[in-house]
Formats: structure tokens, sequence, C-alpha cells
């Protein structure tokens, strides 16, 4: 194991920085099912999740920082790096670099793992493209209590690090299923007993008029940022729900209106068990 002690890594050149370098293609990333996280945080939480994160690349500024961070990364076994600023410069995605990056294993899991164990609350993203919006959603989902999120169809990578650092570590905390054709991943979330609800503004009923339903175990299938969902989508859902808008914006944010409605799920979920569990059964 490296030893923070040695001399400091300044050479763009060396064969472990260049692999790590190289990580910021997405076909790199999926050769190596491996990708870069970056900031203290985001490593942290990674550590902490029992991701396996197999090398540490940390500035000495940052090591004098966070010697707990640099401590729970050698206890978990990573190989640990001191790089110069410029390095940290070079490989960082963010204008002002904060002095950590790990690099980790791939987090998803198969589509069928994913669905195991009666989920509650799931998201599906159908072709969704940008990944700040798709990282925010993943953190939304994660603060929601959702059990799990679907990257459907050509939608942006979650290990891109842009998607990587809106999720605010959120990547870390509950399970992703990548690359899964939308129609395959509406018939597995159903088959576990979910309703699919597709996200729409220009159709279906209000959210407020589904409330009743969400307290059922439910998957949220949310569209592309400009298209929103085409109809053949629309169509393999159970309903499609219109977040309200009661001003004079045109509309919501893919990400605003994720969490409104996963939101929505939560609270009417947790409502529910709290009536079963004080004998207050919904009455028909």
């Amino acid at each position: 194991m490296s030893d923070l002690s040695g001399p400091e890594i300044t050479s763009i050149v060396s064969p472990r920085l260049r692999q790590a370098r190289q990580l910021a293609k997405r076909a790199m990333r999926g050769r190596a099912r491996a990708f870069l996280a970056e900031g203290p945080q985001a490593v942290g939480e990674a550590l902490a999740g029992g991701t396996t994160v197999s090398q540490v690349l940390i500035t000495a500024v940052a090591r004098q920082r966070h010697p707990a961070l640099v401590e729970q990364a050698r206890q978990g076994g990573a190989q640990i790096h001191t790089v110069s600023g410029e390095i940290m410069a070079e490989l960082a995605q963010t204008i002002t670099p904060q002095g950590v990056l790990a690099v980790c294993a791939f987090v998803d899991v198969p589509l069928a793992r994913l669905v195991t164990g009666s989920p509650r609350l799931l998201v599906l993203l159908a072709n969704v493209r940008d990944p700040g919006n798709a990282g925010t959603v993943l953190r939304t989902a994660d603060a929601a209590g959702a059990d799990g999120v679907i990257f459907c169809g050509a939608s942006v990578d979650p290990y891109n690090s842009k998607c990587v650092r809106a999720s605010a570590g959120s990547i870390f905390h509950l399970p992703i299923a990548v690359g899964v054709p939308v129609a395959e991943a509406v018939t597995a979330v159903r088959s576990a007993g979910a309703l699919v609800l597709a996200a729409d503004g220009r159709t279906g009923r209000l959210l407020g008029e589904m409330e009743r339903h969400l307290a059922a175990p439910t998957a949220w299938l949310f569209g592309n940022e400009a298209w929103g969902l085409p109809s053949d989508v629309l169509r393999l859902a159970d309903d499609a729900v219109a977040v309200p808008i009661y001003g004079r914006a045109e509309s919501l944010n893919l990400a605003v209106a994720a969490a409104v409605c996963l939101y929505a799920s939560a609270r009417a979920q947790r409502e529910g068990g709290a009536a079963q569990q004080s004998g207050q059964g919904a009455k028909v």
C-alpha cells in the first residue's frame, strides 16, 4: 500500500494517474468497471457505504484537512497516493478541485435484484440526458426513501462526473440499474407489485387527484428534459400524472417535478403506514 509520507507524484505520465484520467471517458469507465468520485463528501460516502475503492488520490493540503478520511481509506485497503495541486487540477472535473479523488468500482446491480423484496418506491428515468438532472433526481430519490433508480434506454451514464457530483453521494446509498430498455423496466416493476405512474405535464390527472393511490407501491416514470415521454412510453404506464402549475410558468424542471412526485408518494406511504399501525385502516 502506498504511504502518504512518500514522495509527491508530480507527473501526469504516471501509469496510475493516466489510468485514472482515462475514467473521464464513458468507454473507458465501462471497460474498467470503475469511475471517479470527487471531493471529500463523495469519497467519504463511497468508503462508508462499502463501495470498493481501489485508489485515493489526494493533495498534501487535503491530507491535512481530512485525516479521518485518509485513515478510513487506509483501513478499507485503498492505495493512497499524494499528488500535486497541478495534477489534481488535471484529473478533477470541477473548476475548483477539493483535493480528493477516488477510483471506485461500479455500483449498479441487475434489474432483477433491484426489484426483489417488494419495493415501495422506485424511479425510472426514460432517456434522461442531462447529468445534473439525473444526479439530482438520484439524490432526491434517496432523500425520499426510494428503493432504487433505473436508468432506462438512452439515459445518461450515472457514472458521468457531473451526475456523480449532483447526486451528492446518493449514488452510493441506493441500488441503481443501468441500460435497461424502458418496456423491460416497466414490466419488471409491475411484476414486483408497483403501480407505474408516468409524470407528464401535458396529459393525465393532476397529482392531487392521485393522492389516495400513492400509498401503494409506486414506480415513477420520468422522461427526457426536452420532449418528455413519447406516446409509446406513456402507454406503458398505468396512469399519467401532471404536477399542477398555479402560476404563469410554462413548466417545471425535471428534477423539481420529480421531487414533487416522489415526496407526494413518500408522504402518502408513511401516512398510510402510520394509519395501519394505529389501526386506522383506510375506509372504503
